[in-house]
């Protein structure tokens, strides 16, 4: 095997057995031709094959299909075997096998390494190896994980309080190595409230430029914990992006107080400056209570707005009326809103497909899809297929996806497995691997694929 070669396909996705397909192979009966695969670098195929014989207790026999692979000194297969051993009470294998490739350099192991040394009673040895390498984010997160669990708590806050530059704002996420004050600070937050100074956690996390990163906010986040909800109250009205918001309504929908929750929609709507987002939570929380007529007409009013009948946001409201069975009313809506457009794109077209599907209008929609400006494109078949399959039609779909292989290998494979074409689909996926880009220093790729 080519480590190189593995690892970006493996990343990428592409030009190999997908996870879900495994999957389906799996689900469909096809068990010898996974374990077959699994011998001639499928990864996913070894990885799922390896998870079936440990749930059956033949370890070693786990251990067998992921050898190849761990012999190349790849990291994810270093990393599945490691947490295979650990799972069977082999914790020390684990982790003289992990200890392998943090000498050898990997950047990934060393956090991996010491979290295993901090799950089986090594916590110090595992804090010592962090120490020295505390400027990266991953290693900081790992270093206070493990202060907790050997009560070096204290010294895990000193160290990162020293890495907070007076009067420093990083303007890009990498000028200070990756770990940027805001990072310090959530982190040294987390600490504090683990010893009980929840005031001096939430002070200091008041002092952030920014709390909320992938949707979540962690002062939010800590507030609803401690059952703080009139402060939590007040930050929701302040915090811009609506992720306090959420927080304080999934706390009061929690606790029952389902108005109290709509209510606090309803009040940061106008002020966020991501109001689509509140609008479709707010929708969802309605529609998750049975108010499904209040949940359209939300969605409605913010799709009627100037500018507001934004892909996203009309796909929502389509979804909203088919989930209740009015997908008459979704087209009806489409309809409307074409006419005072002049034209349908195909970002707002393709919403239209399954609706009209749902109608027992299958041969029409693939009629008007294959007539659409891009209907020739791989995009579009992809949505006709789709269609086809679900009213089982395989082979035709199977037809339609044919000459714009490999654009869409991944759908043709799938509709082949289906109709237990299984040496065809594994043809069609593994005909266009990709080349990956010029490998870093190393036995491994650390940065990402795209």
């Amino acid at each position: 095997m080519d480590i190189g070669d593995l690892d970006y396909r493996v990343r990428t996705q592409s030009g190999c057995i997908p996870p879900d397909l495994v999957s389906r192979l799996l689900e469909l009966g096809h068990a010898e031709e996974v374990e077959w695969w699994a011998g001639r670098g499928e990864w996913f195929c070894a990885q799922e094959r390896a998870r079936l014989l440990a749930g059956q207790g033949r370890e070693e026999q786990a251990l067998e299909v992921l050898a190849p692979y761990v012999a190349t000194g790849w990291w994810t297969a270093v990393r599945t075997t490691a947490e295979l051993l650990e799972s069977r009470g082999r914790a020390d294998e684990a982790i003289a096998l992990s200890r392998s490739r943090m000498e050898a350099g990997h950047p990934q192991a060393l956090e991996f390494h010491a979290r295993l040394l901090a799950r089986h009673g090594r916590g110090d040895e595992a804090f010592c190896l962090l120490r020295p390498h505390v400027q990266d984010w991953s290693i900081a997160a790992a270093l206070a994980d493990v202060a907790d669990s050997i009560a070096r708590n204290d010294e895990a806050a000193a160290l990162l309080a020293a890495l907070i530059p007076d009067g420093h704002r990083c303007d890009d996420p990498w000028c200070c190595r990756g770990l940027d004050p805001d990072m310090v600070i959530g982190l040294l937050a987390t600490i504090l409230e683990r010893q009980g100074h929840v005031d001096d956690a939430i002070d200091l996390l008041r002092t952030r430029t920014n709390n909320s990163l992938n949707n979540q906010d962690q002062l939010a986040d800590l507030l609803a914990r401690q059952g703080r909800t009139e402060e939590l109250h007040a930050y929701a009205a302040t915090e811009l992006f609506g992720n306090a918001a959420r927080r304080l309504a999934e706390l009061l929908e929690e606790r029952g107080d389902v108005e109290g929750a709509i209510a606090v929609y309803r009040q940061v709507g106008d002020v966020s400056i991501c109001p689509g987002n509140v609008a479709v939570d707010l929708a969802r929380l309605l529609a998750r209570h049975g108010r499904g007529e209040e949940a359209v007409d939300v969605m409605r009013t913010l799709a009627d707005a100037p500018g507001g009948a934004e892909d996203w946001i009309v796909h929502v409201l389509c979804t909203l009326y088919a989930d209740q069975g009015r997908h008459q009313d979704a087209l009806a809506y489409l309809d409307a809103l074409k006419a005072r457009r002049g034209q349908e794109e195909w970002e707002l077209f393709w919403i239209r497909l399954p609706l009209m599907a749902a109608c027992d209008r299958v041969d029409e929609a693939v009629e008007e899809a294959m007539a659409h400006p891009e209907g020739n494109t791989c995009h579009t078949v992809s949505h006709v297929a789709r269609l086809l399959a679900g009213a089982g039609r395989l082979e035709e779909a199977v037809a339609t996806l044919e000459p714009h292989s490999p654009a869409n290998s991944r759908d043709l494979a799938g509709y082949l497995i289906g109709l237990g074409r299984v040496e065809q689909a594994v043809a069609v996926l593994q005909q266009n691997r990709p080349k990956p880009p010029p490998p870093s220093p190393g036995p491994w790729h650390d940065t990402p694929p795209f």
